[in-house]
């Protein structure tokens, strides 16, 4: 029986139910003194609460999807992704540290590949809004031919990487490896060195902006389309091109780095949404984010902005999603078409036979994705 069947859920909610009824039951005849009756108390209560534990996880889980499987929580799912295309055919580390960055620490990538010149680094920065005013914790993945001497007069391409909401900056180094796996696949040739800018999308918290720009509220949109492009360009090495620059993101960022691509063609030249929904929601964690702007509203709807948006023939958009524990596969599927029929930008797919909502899944597509990123960004 599959972990998301209703099968499993009622089975282990009847159990947790003959339990509580055999609790009551057996009481009486375990209220004398003595280890045994003590012990056979403990007993029935663990289990009951473990029972009735394991059923509130199990309804939680098909709710959200999570876990697609008993593999994918145990995480011995370890089928990797492939994307499918679906179109036709200075001297010094650092240039000037204006444009509102910040560097606030830094770490290696691996234990034991302390030198930079190595295994490359990874910086925590603070972004400083120049025209929103918003402000971000994010780290920097700086890959090891950027410390190298011979490639002193190379700029390099980026990413900007995102978390779903609410989100960790840390998580994308620490639980999705991010850093480790695009220095793992250039060592192994698949893709060239990548500065990779990591943060989460909610630059005006605890409030999900969903990378809007409020009315009278935070720009967040304008924060990642303006201002994050231009600190980091003012700051490090990089891709001063479209061509250049891309974003990646999962659930939440997904969304953004889809949207971020197909209305900013002239800063990011590729959108890679893992998990992603297709259009803004409103609930208590967004607010209000149109006050009644039916043009904001509209064009927050990716589906809109395919049928109405000018073709971005320089725009190659990634989505992914999974056959079997993922609410999103049908939209997927659908966008994947509507894409293609519209011809709005070059499209392709990371399907999954089976996965969830959740970090597990998402590292098995992560190194695809990134070699598809890295087909597409150059770095002039």
């Amino acid at each position: 029986m599959g972990l998301t069947s209703d099968a499993v859920l009622v089975s282990v909610a009847g159990l947790g139910v003959l339990l509580f009824a055999g609790t009551v039951w057996g009481w009486p005849r375990l209220a004398g003194p003595g280890a045994g009756p003590v012990a056979g108390r403990i007993a029935l209560l663990l289990a009951t609460q473990a029972v009735v534990f394991a059923a509130a996880g199990l309804a939680v889980n098909r709710a959200f999807g999570f876990y697609a499987g008993w593999a994918d929580l145990f995480g011995r799912e370890t089928e990797q992704g492939v994307v499918v295309d679906h179109s036709a055919g200075g001297h010094g580390d650092h240039g000037d540290p204006g444009g509102g960055l910040r560097v606030t620490g830094t770490r290696t990538v691996r234990t034991g590949l302390g030198r930079p010149e190595d295994g490359g680094r990874i910086e925590r920065i603070a972004l400083a809004g120049r025209t929103t005013g918003l402000t971000s914790p994010a780290y920097v993945y700086l890959p090891p031919e950027y410390f190298q001497e011979r490639h002193r007069a190379r700029t390099f391409p980026v990413a900007v990487v995102l978390t779903g909401y609410p989100g960790t900056a840390e998580a994308l180094v620490d639980r999705l490896h991010f850093p480790r796996t695009a220095l793992e696949l250039a060592r192994e040739g698949r893709m060239g060195p990548m500065v990779l800018v990591m943060l989460r999308p909610t630059v005006a918290p605890p409030r999900d902006t969903e990378c809007v720009d409020v009315p009278g509220g935070p720009r967040a949109e304008s924060f990642f389309a303006v201002d994050l492009p231009e600190a980091v360009r003012a700051h490090y090495r990089v891709s001063r091109t479209p061509g250049g620059w891309g974003v990646v993101g999962d659930s939440t960022g997904g969304y953004c780095a889809l949207k971020l691509a197909l209305h900013h063609p002239g800063v990011y030249s590729a959108g890679a949404g893992l998990s992603a929904h297709y259009d803004a929601p409103s609930d208590p964690t967004t607010g209000d984010l149109f006050h009644g702007d039916r043009k904001l509203r509209d064009r927050a709807d990716l589906w809109w902005c395919l049928g109405h948006l000018p073709p971005r023939p320089g725009t190659s958009l990634l989505v992914t999603s999974s056959k079997s524990g993922e609410s999103s596969y049908k939209d997927t599927l659908a966008f994947v078409e509507r894409v293609k029929e519209k011809k709005t930008a070059r499209i392709s797919s990371i399907i999954l036979e089976s996965g969830g909502h959740n970090f597990h899944t998402w590292r098995r597509e992560i190194p695809a994705t990134l070699v598809w990123l890295g087909e597409r960004l150059g770095e002039g």
